[in-house]
């Protein structure tokens, strides 16, 4: 078990697990929870022990209830704000991980929430999972990439949806537009979710990485590059980094 304080991070064999652990708090996403969860984060990219990475939330009310304002809505000075988006770029790093992760969400999962399971590459949900993305409400945007991830998973039209309205999404609503991949019985989310992860740590891990690869690299190119991009990987060649 780990040390961080915001977060525990667990491996058990190939398969490593992220909790978000600010119970008390809803799991709401502070500072210090971002500087240990890019440490876990790098830790994930460079061990070659791990293939597959879960992320759930700590406690029975919610995966994550969104950033804590009382942090992030208090102003650094520019050269401080310069400073810690260079040193931690924390969306760029989860994103650029060629490893998949799986997301195991439950309860409230707002603003932040949604942003990081949005980073992972398969989504459970438990069946009293509610989503919402209430940034425009409060006179901010989503700052964790909300607006370019979830058009590109459950299509513009959905996406303009919850991101101008504010409005609740529950499991099975989130499940039709593509937001989660799969609805489970709540008491049933954790061993949903390890049992797919052990499945996929089971193939071969280079496989699994350079098919994440194809489909999210792809997703940005014409078909044509998408289908030169597939055999280039596919020669398992040195790796496209």
């Amino acid at each position: 078990m780990s040390a961080f304080e915001t977060v525990i991070y667990e491996k058990q064999g190939n398969i490593g697990y992220i909790t978000l652990s600010r119970p008390q708090a809803l799991n709401a996403y502070n500072i210090q929870m971002r500087d240990e969860l890019y440490q876990i984060l790098e830790a994930i990219r460079d061990d070659s022990e791990v293939r597959v990475a879960v992320l759930k939330g700590a406690g029975e009310k919610a995966f994550c209830a969104g950033a804590d304002l009382s942090e992030f809505l208090t102003a650094p000075s520019p050269v401080a704000a310069r400073e810690a988006r260079w040193a931690r770029d924390i969306w760029g790093l989860f994103l650029s991980i060629t490893k998949p992760f799986i997301a195991a969400v439950h309860g409230f999962v707002i603003g932040s929430g949604v942003e990081m399971a949005l980073c992972c590459d398969i989504r459970l949900a438990a069946a009293n999972a509610r989503f919402c993305l209430p940034e425009v409400g409060l006179g901010i945007i989503p700052a964790a990439g909300g607006t370019q991830t979830l058009p590109r998973v459950v299509g513009k039209a959905d996406a303009l949806d919850m991101l101008l309205t504010g409005r609740w999404v529950d499991a099975e609503e989130a499940l039709r537009m593509r937001l989660v991949t799969r609805v489970v019985p709540a008491n049933d989310l954790l061993a949903a979710a390890a049992e797919l992860a052990a499945k996929i740590q089971g193939y071969n891990p280079d496989a699994v990485s350079r098919v994440k690869q194809a489909v999210t690299r792809g997703l940005d190119l014409t078909l044509a590059q998408g289908l030169e991009l597939e055999a280039r990987l596919s020669g398992f060649t040195a790796p496209l980094l």
